[in-house]
Formats: C-alpha cells, sequence, structure tokens
C-alpha cells in the first residue's frame, strides 16, 4: 500500500492508501498516531476527505469530524422574467439564541451563520451535517426542549476521551477487541461504520493483523504501540502497509 498526501483537502492531515486499483482508505495522519477513517472508491474517498476536517471544539473540548460548509457564490443575469408574489417567510427557529450559546451545545463555530437561518423546513437537512451532539440539541431546541448543556473538557485533556467524542471515534485497546472487529459480521461490525462518521482508534501492541503475514512468524507480526489512537507510537509503520 502507498501513501498519498491529499493536497486539496481542508485538513491538512488527511492522506489516502492506495488498496490496489480503485479503493482508497482515507487516514488522519500525524507525527504522533494514525486514524482509519473512510474506505471508498477512488473519487468517493477523495471528496469525502476534500468536505471534512477533525478539529477540537472550542467550548466543549470535544474531538468532531466537521463536514467543512460548502460557499455557493450566485451569477446575478438581467434577464426580464414575471416575478411570482414574494412567499411569506418562515420564522426562524433560533432567532432568540445567541451563538455562545449554540456553540456550548457543540454547534461547530463555522455553521453557527446557518444555524440562525434555520427555519422549519431547513432544520432536518441542517441537522444531517453535524455532529450529533450539535444536532440533538438543534432538535431539542426546536421542539421547545432546553437541551442539556455538554460535558466541558479541562483545556489539557485528551479531546477523544470526551463523552460525546466517543460517541464516533471508536477506541480498541486489546488485541482481543481489534480480532472481534476485523471478524465481526460486516453489516454489524465496527468497520461497517467507518463510513458513518465512526473513525476507528488503536492502543496496545498488534500481535496478529489479518491479511498482512509478516517475517517473524507466518501470519504474525509484532508491532508495538502506545498510545491512544489507531496504529500510534514512536515506531515507524512497516514499509509493506
Amino acid at each position: 500500500m502507498q501513501f498519498h498526501k491529499l493536497d486539496r483537502a481542508k485538513d491538512p492531515n488527511f492522506w489516502s492508501i492506495r488498496v490496489g486499483r480503485d479503493i482508497r482508505i482515507i487516514v488522519h495522519k500525524t507525527n504522533a498516531s494514525l486514524m482509519l477513517c473512510y474506505v471508498d472508491h477512488h473519487d468517493d474517498a477523495y471528496h469525502w476527505a476534500e468536505r471534512r476536517k477533525i478539529e477540537t471544539h472550542s467550548k466543549t473540548g470535544a474531538a468532531q469530524l466537521v463536514e467543512v460548509r460548502e460557499r455557493v457564490e450566485e451569477i446575478t443575469t438581467f434577464q426580464p422574467e414575471e416575478m411570482p408574489e414574494p412567499a411569506t417567510p418562515k420564522p426562524l427557529l433560533f432567532d432568540g439564541v445567541s451563538d455562545d450559546e449554540l456553540l456550548t451545545y457543540g454547534v461547530p463555530a463555522e455553521w453557527l451563520e446557518d444555524v440562525q437561518a434555520a427555519t422549519e423546513d431547513t432544520l432536518f437537512e441542517l441537522a444531517d451535517h453535524l455532529p450529533q451532539e450539535a444536532a440533538e440539541a438543534l432538535l431539542d431546541l426546536a421542539t421547545g426542549v432546553k437541551p442539556s448543556v455538554p460535558t466541558v473538557a479541562p483545556p489539557a485533556a485528551d479531546p477523544f476521551a470526551h463523552p460525546d467524542a466517543q460517541r464516533r471515534f471508536r477506541v480498541l485497546t486489546n488485541v482481543e477487541e481489534l480480532e472481534r472487529a476485523l471478524d465481526f459480521p460486516g453489516e454489524n461490525g465496527p468497520f461497517s461504520r467507518i463510513r458513518h462518521s465512526a473513525p476507528l482508534a488503536w492502543s496496545g501492541t498488534i500481535t496478529a493483523l489479518r491479511g498482512f503475514p509478516g517475517p517473524r512468524a507466518p501470519g504474525r507480526r509484532l508491532w508495538p504501540c502506545t498510545g491512544p489512537f489507531f496504529w500510534q507510537g514512536s515506531t515507524r509503520m512497516p514499509a509493506s502497509f
């Protein structure tokens, strides 16, 4: 497999791993960690990575997989036409909610403008683009329910250990859990949820990974890892991966 840095991705840490002629694995790669995020055909995988980024929310301290807001510029053309009667504008659902309060519910900063402009016609489509805790809070606000305020992590806390982050990032802590994840039926196993914002994380020592036989013994390879993320540690990845 070959690493390739994604030049058009908004998150500079997104890379692709070539798997055959068409399949690509999207990973989030830093000096300390490598996180498996998404698997798809070449163009779809690249498009997914170009429209997302992993960041720590400024208020809650939770790690979030944030969809990048796409801005569409309309080009005005002057053509004579009959204008229909203007429709009565729908009331804004969050007109009385401040940006600061929305941030406390986990709404990403770049989506505040869209949230403030939301109506009953656009709310559900908007919620599909937001982290789960933010979407749930907005649905509560829209129905007159006061949402519970998410946990605020201390400044030095691990953003991936936040309760909200654990809803979308799966951490495997030992070899047995990794083997169960690999062997679990595809439709229900954790690998089947990679395309649904549930990247896999790993800590420990991988002693055997199906499909990657090593030189030490048939079907065995030792990969020492010591951190909270997928294949994290000071040792290098095997050249054949």
